[in-house]
């Protein structure tokens, strides 16, 4: 069965984990606004205050809480698991602990036609050249713990669960928060210059937030399930823009740090920062008929809230 094979399927309720979150807090509308009714995870206050001001209904529980994220999936028509632990301190775990979310999520949904959508990243997908839908994640490893999330995605596959990952770029943004962006901001004010990797020509992908959103509405109504999307509208923005608008707005040089030094500038980014991580999104595209329609990355950089004086 294809897409095309899917009929859009509307009053679903649907349980979404990370629904006071930045991209969740706007899944949330694009859920409302097209007749779904939506169960937040809410592990505080106040995030069950910010779901239920969204027009959601409360879902208390957490991500390590794993039979509140059973009971969760369990009394809704699908499922789309957008939280994430981003304390980058533990990230082994976190990632661990997401596959572990997914499994026991997963495990009440099959054979039962509920999508189920998976979120993973699209970083080190496809390195020196553009990465589409069609590659497969990097096995999971201690160097590399996030593909964890999509290999517990394919094992729910394999088990006649209708699921379906959306992968995000390292820049999700809007002008409050712009992903790892809003990091080289912050290192940027910190050190007293906007530094890129050698030339700087290369690239990684971004959407605005909104755009992503869409995607995830898309892929739960019309995806037959074992598949993978990617909420990219750019395919890359190159190091060196990115760098050198902080610097303008911060009032610091842009500079260029030779690859051997990146890890001591940027700490735990810096495998990443020089890195040319292109992706495609042609077939999402394609195969939901999303077109995004938000500001790309530079255009909200120019108005980011960090970047104020």
């Amino acid at each position: 069965m294809s897409e095309s094979d899917v009929t859009s399927e509307a009053g679903m309720r649907v349980f979404v984990t990370g629904a006071s979150g930045f991209i969740g807090s706007a899944v949330v509308p694009e859920l409302l606004a097209a007749g779904h009714r939506v169960l937040g995870l809410a592990r505080s206050d106040a995030a069950a205050k910010s779901i239920a001001a969204l027009g959601a209904e409360v879902h208390r529980g957490g991500l390590e809480d794993l039979e509140s994220l059973r009971t969760g999936a369990a009394n809704s028509d699908a499922v789309i698991h957008l939280a994430f632990n981003h304390d980058f301190s533990k990230y082994l775990d976190n990632c661990e602990a997401d596959r572990r979310a997914i499994e026991a999520m997963g495990s009440v949904l099959a054979g039962s036609n509920r999508p189920m959508i998976v979120t993973t990243g699209t970083a080190m997908l496809a390195p020196g050249r553009c990465g589409t839908e069609d590659d497969p994640p990097v096995p999971s490893s201690a160097g590399v713990p996030r593909s964890a999330s999509e290999e517990a995605a394919a094992s729910l596959a394999a088990l006649g669960v209708r699921v379906s990952v959306v992968r995000l770029p390292p820049s999700v943004h809007d002008p409050e928060k712009l992903g790892l962006v809003s990091m080289l901001i912050a290192l940027a004010r910190e050190k007293g210059v906007s530094a890129f990797v050698g030339d700087g020509a290369n690239r990684w992908p971004a959407v605005h937030r909104l755009d992503a959103a869409r995607v995830y509405l898309l892929a739960m109504e019309k995806s037959a399930g074992n598949a993978r999307y990617h909420a990219v509208a750019e395919e890359g923005v190159r190091l060196k823009e990115i760098a050198e608008v902080i610097g303008r707005r911060l009032n610091v040089p842009a500079i260029s740090k030779p690859p051997a030094d990146a890890f001591d500038h940027f700490g735990w980014l810096g495998p990443f920062i020089g890195a040319d991580l292109p992706v495609s999104s042609a077939r999402t595209r394609e195969r939901l008929g999303w077109r995004p329609v938000h500001p790309d990355l530079i255009s909200d950089l120019e108005q980011a809230v960090d970047l104020e004086a």
